[in-house]
């Protein structure tokens, strides 16, 4: 039933339930650590006002007072949601600093480590009376930060090639002395004494670093041969053999294990750069964040934004009246945050509005608009784009969708589903680049590339512009239609509704302008570009559009009601080759484009046929546009004669047996092997026919016949 995990409630009883409510809280008595806390009022809430108060025993019997609907001053905010009929969600969040005081005269602090440490309750009071009780005892200690970056905790052994693991390796028992081990510095004087002659040796014992024999300082005089001074090795005493014999040294982070203790916070740390994973941060070296989904589901209103993660979420909200704040009712300025560039620098948060028509995908379900509140202005969806190069932010855009929404009201208190969306993509480069379709040929499924000629006074320079096909909404109107890029080699067609009334249908000329506006509205390229990756300097990468206007059969005119030569569909033919290929991708580029517009006639019909005399009624009609690609062959062969297309016998295109194919690991075409080989083995292959055409049968026939002829 709780929203915390630091906050621990009991089940058992209801404080200060009267026998008569028909409320009561769950749980009755709460335990919180934390500044948050939530539990639910059960029962008809009806006319119920909930009451905080702070409480404190009474000094001669040590019991608290009796539940009252008095409010006090506290220093916690109480809000109520409404979760069900009968289910209303308490909240109560600390409205102070739990940042402990330091030396300066700041009031909004905690002067002690435990910085909260009162009893609180919450009253359901119908009118005077309280119906049910709430008990919390709250006990919050202060945040403590790091005042410098918090280390990794890594533990560091010692490379032993310049350095040993220890200085005595048999010292195993911490605050003991181990017996033959006269390097322990737990010995003491008198415990050395008793196996002072039996110590450990070698490095274990301490000797980390014997002398070897081969130096000139290991052999004194009396012991030496006579040949020792020629040569033993003259070297220091702390370069030797037994440096480096257990480990080489390495740096060990310890691994991250499941705890149930609630992690210590630690304070934001900008970086000077930026890499993948990292938060980005604000110019007050505070979190950039966003609302996004946690992974319980849930979602959080203020999670950091990490660099190069993109990520879309979408949070449900049970209105029970128009938001006040964020996330769900912002401003401009609120949304223009300065934000760290990782380069040194700052960028800005650039904001567009758009209104939303169809607030389906916002809203669940339509509600009636008696007794509603119209929220105005509410933010339904925030769509960030951030653009990157190497360590840093270039740029950052953000598209806010407003729209205005009905509300529940004190006579309607059913909540309103809203499903607010917040999406965070990153590209590279500019803001005012845009990816290509292709390097250098255009690719299947990337955008063909339009544009228009700009004349600038040192030259000629293509303007980018993008190529579009209507994207309808659920209602399917041209008004509401949205625009997506044309993919090259995806034919595709797509349109929406036009809704015409009788009027209009008087007035041809007016309407063929304004079907014909909305098909130029598509886009306004005059060239597109030959490859994906054109250059905008040069007008040989770029192809002229042919538009081509085909005339109806009809006649232009038209009668009551009748509207002909209306521009409904408009066409677009892509022609393309296979260019190359590079790294086993095709790479195509484009030779032609045509535009063309189809004319039709647009007749207003009521139920039986007949054109409608009611100047007032609409219908709606269509408004199309497709686009096709195809692709022209390539033939670099000679052209086949006469005899080649009838005779098909030695066609290895159309037969299984292919005879003119029949020495072909022969010849340069070759390529399963070198050439050399082929042809060694063709060689050798040759040698076999003829020894067995030598050795065979028809040989000793021809040499029967000479010995006959001989004799």
């Amino acid at each position: 039933m709780l929203r915390r995990s630091d906050a621990v409630g009991s089940h058992t009883g209801v404080g200060g339930q009267d026998t008569k409510s028909n409320v009561v809280f769950q749980p009755s008595y709460l335990v919180t650590s934390g500044p948050r806390l939530s539990a639910f009022l059960l029962g008809n809430s009806s006319g119920i006002s909930l009451i905080l108060s702070s409480l404190s025993p009474s000094s001669s019997s040590g019991r608290l007072p009796p539940p009252s609907c008095s409010e006090d001053q506290t220093q916690w905010v109480l809000t109520r949601e409404l979760v069900g009929k009968t289910t209303v969600q308490v909240q109560l969040s600390l409205n102070r600093s739990l940042l402990l005081c330091d030396n300066n005269n700041d009031t909004d602090c905690c002067p002690e480590p435990l910085c909260v440490l009162e009893t609180l309750r919450v009253s359901a009071c119908l009118g005077n009376t309280p119906q049910a009780s709430l008990l919390i005892q709250a006990r919050i200690y202060a945040q403590v930060f790091p005042t410098e970056p918090v280390s990794d905790n890594k533990t560091v052994i010692p490379n032993q090639v310049y350095r040993p693991l220890g200085s005595c390796p048999c010292d195993l028992t911490v605050g003991a002395c181990d017996v033959r081990c006269c390097c322990d510095k737990d010995c003491s004087p008198e415990a050395l004494k008793l196996f002072q002659g039996q110590c450990l040796s070698g490095p274990f014992g301490g000797e980390v670093s014997p002398v070897p024999d081969y130096l000139c300082i290991a052999q004194s005089a009396k012991n030496a041969p006579d040949w020792f001074p020629f040569l033993c090795v003259i070297s220091l005493p702390e370069n030797n053999p037994f440096l480096g014999l257990f480990y080489e040294g390495d740096t060990i982070t310890p691994k991250p294990r499941p705890s149930f203790q609630r992690p210590v916070l630690s304070a934001p740390l900008p970086t000077n750069i930026y890499q993948q994973g990292d938060p980005i941060f604000t110019m007050s070296d505070q979190y950039f964040t966003i609302p996004q989904n946690s992974l319980v589901g849930q979602c959080v209103d203020n999670a950091p934004v990490a660099f190069l993660k993109n990520f879309q979420a979408q949070c449900v909200t049970h209105l029970l009246s128009c938001p006040t704040g964020p996330p769900l009712q912002t401003t401009s300025t609120e949304l223009r945050v300065q934000v760290r560039d990782g380069q040194g620098g700052v960028v800005t948060v650039d904001v567009t509005d758009k209104m939303a028509v169809d607030l389906s995908p916002f809203v669940a379900s339509p509600v009636a608009e008696d007794g509603r509140l119209l929220c105005e202005n509410v933010t339904l969806a925030l769509d960030y784009k951030f653009f990157w190069r190497g360590n840093g932010l270039t740029n950052i855009t953000l598209t806010r969708i407003l729209g205005n929404i009905l509300s529940a009201s004190v006579s309607l208190p059913l909540t309103v589903a809203l499903t607010a969306r917040y999406s965070v993509v990153f590209l590279n480069g500019d803001a005012l680049a845009q990816p290509n379709s292709g390097n250098p040929g255009y690719q299947v499924g990337r955008p063909v590339i339009g544009g228009i000629v700009d004349t600038l006074e040192n030259g000629t320079v293509i303007q980018r512009t993008p190529v579009n096909l209507r994207k309808p909404v659920s209602s399917g109107l041209c008004d509401s239609a949205e625009r997506r890029p044309v993919l090259f080699g995806e034919n595709s067609t797509a349109g929406c509704l036009l809704p015409v009334s009788l009027q209009s249908l008087t007035q041809c000329s007016l309407l063929r302008q304004n079907v014909a506006s909305l098909q130029m509205a598509l886009s306004t390229a005059t060239h597109i570009a030959r490859n994906g990756d054109p250059d905008f300097l040069n007008l040989a990468d770029w192809l002229n559009i042919s538009f081509v206007k085909l005339n109806s059969s009809q006649s232009v005119g038209g009668g009551i009601g009748i509207c002909s030569g209306i521009p409904s569909h408009r066409h677009i033919h892509v022609r393309s080759i296979l260019a190359e290929v590079v790294g086993g991708l095709p790479q195509r580029e484009i030779q032609a484009v045509e535009v063309s517009d189809h004319m039709s006639t647009w007749k207003f019909e009521c139920g039986g046929g007949d054109p409608c005399l009611e100047p007032t009624g609409t219908q709606t009609f269509p408004v199309t546009s497709s686009i096709t690609f195809t692709d022209i062959p390539i033939n670099t062969g000679p052209p086949k004669t006469r005899f080649q297309i009838n005779f098909t016998e030695y066609d290895c295109d159309r037969n299984d047996v292919c005879w003119p194919q029949l020495a072909f690991p022969l010849t340069r075409y070759y390529t399963g092997e070198s050439y050399s080989l082929s042809l060694a083995k063709g060689l050798i292959l040759v040698f076999f026919f003829i020894a067995a055409s030598i050795l065979g049968t028809p040989w000793k026939q021809i040499r029967q016949a000479w010995r006959s002829a001989s004799l």
